[in-house]
């Protein structure tokens, strides 16, 4: 297949662009959200953890729903939905601002709302992108994506940091509202070749659950499946107690300011383009152990960030040095692990699958955030970081375990055995 053959793809490059726009304004809001609780609330460590919660908690509670409609459902209006809805929530946090009215209960309801709304956008794109290329372009579709992401990261994160700084928090998340719009319309000019879903026949809320638990067995009785469910629960554990503390840790306790954090963050970002660059060709030493030598990767790059003591040159090497090992790592995993989900799963349960692996993902994150805010005020911040990179390596370990590490190749149909 020609490299350039997916940019021909009239309907693959509009999915491609929604989601590079779509992604650089949601990291800008990432990034603004805990700052504006950190810098004009003056939050401490047990509101950051309520934030994330907020961020983390509709996922874990509306994820299988999210899954069993995204499968009756259309998944391109569902896009659209989303993304506009986001934009106009979004939009109320520099409003309020403005009027003076913001508060902690506000940017926790505003994120806990957005938080629906991306469940199910999530779930459609993931389990849309199917739809618009062949099984054997996934890998090379998702590597595409993943690079236009990590620019946008790496775009996002260098100037989030001085746009919080310069026009402040509230404000940089206008660019997160114009960012949606534009991602609806992209989405809106894909010529819909999608499936059409059988008519949804006033189904009764039992029916729901029904497809919900057979979206819960599929995963449980696929062994690939299962394998990397088990270790993204470790995995996504570490998650939670690094990301609740991580801009506490490096902002409050080393003291580095959001600018200089801001650069630092998109290395990161290039580390990733790099990363989705190389996935595709790693995939020749095997699939599976390509996932298992990535995570092992992100652990140790995950060390390098409680080894930095003070914001110092030597502080900055080791941050960077995370951005670019661990970074670069998980995205190269990312893209394996989505493209082998997608291949092996049926077209008619994919956002159920899709659904039930992101609630366990969410549901670990949870746990870990919720962990993090009282182990972040009994033990100290860099102590929790080095208990993540501690689950970090479990994960690991459990992965190679699995039959993940046997599987050689991203199969070209469903039916194909894969270890």
């Amino acid at each position: 297949m020609r490299r350039d053959g997916l940019w021909r793809h009239a309907n693959f490059v509009h999915l491609w662009a929604a989601a590079t726009i779509s992604t650089y304004g949601s990291l800008v809001t990432r990034t603004a959200l805990p700052f504006t609780a950190i810098l004009l609330l003056d939050a401490s460590p047990s509101a950051i953890s309520v934030l994330r919660i907020a961020e983390l908690l509709p996922g874990f509670i509306f994820g299988l729903v999210a899954g069993a409609w995204v499968d009756r459902l259309r998944r391109r209006p569902i896009m659209i939905a989303t993304d506009l809805g986001r934009a106009l929530l979004i939009l109320t946090i520099p409003l309020a601002a403005f009027l003076g009215w913001l508060g902690l209960g506000h940017l926790v309801i505003i994120a806990a709302l957005v938080s629906v709304l991306s469940v199910f956008f999530d779930v459609a794109y993931q389990s849309y992108l199917p739809s618009v290329v062949k099984n054997d372009e996934l890998v090379e579709a998702n590597s595409k994506l993943s690079a236009a992401m990590s620019v946008a990261e790496a775009s996002a994160f260098s100037s989030a940091g001085w746009l919080i700084q310069l026009l402040t928090a509230p404000i940089a998340m206008l660019v997160d509202a114009v960012t949606f719009v534009a991602s609806a319309g992209l989405v809106a000019r894909i010529q819909d070749a999608e499936i059409r879903p059988e008519p949804l026949q006033a189904a009764p809320v039992s029916s729901i659950a029904g497809d919900v638990v057979e979206g819960l067995r599929a995963v449980w009785n696929q062994p690939v499946l299962r394998g990397i469910v088990v270790a993204g629960l470790a995995q996504n554990l570490a998650f939670g107690l690094i990301g609740t503390v991580f801009l506490l840790y490096v902002n409050q306790e080393i003291g580095f300011n959001p600018g200089i954090l801001g650069m630092i963050f998109a290395v990161g970002g290039v580390s990733s383009f790099l990363g989705a660059l190389i996935a595709g060709r790693l995939s020749r030493f095997g699939v599976g152990a390509v996932m298992v030598t990535s995570l092992l990767l992100a652990s140790a790059g995950e060390a390098f960030t409680p080894l930095a003591t003070a914001a110092n040159t030597v502080g900055v090497l080791f941050l960077v040095g995370q951005q670019i090992v661990a970074d670069s790592a998980l995205t190269v995993y990312d893209i394996n692990q989505v493209s082998l989900v997608q291949a092996i799963t049926p077209a008619r349960v994919l956002g159920r699958i899709n659904a039930s692996i992101r609630v366990t993902e969410f549901g670990a994150v949870l746990l870990g955030t919720v962990a993090a805010g009282y182990i972040g005020e009994t033990i100290g911040l860099r102590q929790t970081l080095w208990l993540g990179v501690a689950l970090s390596l479990i994960a690991t370990v459990a992965l190679a375990l699995s039959p993940v590490r046997r599987v050689r190749r991203i199969p070209e149909m469903v039916t194909e055995t894969l270890v």
